[in-house]
């Protein structure tokens, strides 16, 4: 009985830290994309078309503290104190780490317009779903956040992906001309890495990848309402 006591004292502990910590996690990444979303929005109101050069100089560094913290969901999901799928959520954060590390933070791509425009799309999808989840740990979201969260959030997501091909497009001159990444590998066989080509390559499987995540998205939101309804006509 002691024993039996101790387990359940342990995993009552063990669920009001992982409430803390997630609680914490998900207001962190609201607050920092609130930030740049509201940063963003303030140099385009102020200074119109000429913002949008500067996007990447005012918010990258907060864009990618939040991009390096969203790693931390996979061992949420894996640990399970997040409950959610682990393949679209990797989908996710490896293709936008991905692009925000290896290409836009390339100094020569930082001031083109779809830099600004993807830093639009990933916020509004950040702000729809970390208010919907923080709502989630402490009470029942409404259903006008619920419908954003499951609706809204699936076209911002298509386009997000379109943009994100297209500034591998974009990319592509740049490394071609600057072989930058390219390299030879020499061992066990000598090989010639020529980075374009990986970037060519990665399209098909960004196309795959978020043709997966949209499924997902359309199950959970059907899944979702379904619930909802069930809850609407029981009350």
């Amino acid at each position: 009985m002691q024993q039996q006591n101790e387990r359940e004292t342990a995993q009552e502990m063990r669920c009001s830290i992982g409430f803390v910590y997630l609680f914490s996690y998900y207001l962190l990444q609201f607050c920092g994309h609130t930030w740049i979303f509201s940063n963003m929005t303030a140099r385009f109101l102020s200074f119109g078309l000429d913002a949008i050069a500067g996007t990447f100089y005012f918010v990258g560094v907060m864009m990618c503290l939040c991009q390096l913290l969203s790693v931390l969901e996979l061992f949420h999901i894996a640990d399970g104190i997040e409950e959610s799928q682990l393949r679209p959520r990797l989908v996710q954060v490896v293709e936008r780490n991905f692009l925000l590390f290896l290409i836009i933070s390339q100094e020569e791509f930082q001031s083109k317009t779809v830099v600004c425009v993807l830093f639009y799309l990933w916020n509004i999808l950040y702000l729809i779903r970390y208010p919907y989840q923080l709502m989630c740990l402490i009470s029942t979201p409404s259903f006008n956040m619920l419908w954003a969260r499951y609706t809204i959030a699936i076209p911002v997501y298509i386009l997000s992906v379109i943009t994100e091909a297209i500034s591998i497009l974009q990319a592509l001159p740049y490394y071609e001309a600057q072989g930058t990444y390219s390299v030879q590998l020499e061992a066990p066989v000598p090989v010639y890495v020529h980075f374009p080509y990986l970037l060519m390559a990665y399209l098909p499987l960004l196309a795959v990848g978020s043709g997966l995540t949209v499924r997902n998205l359309l199950r959970e939101r059907s899944q979702s309402l379904d619930s909802w309804n069930k809850k609407i006509k029981m009350g």
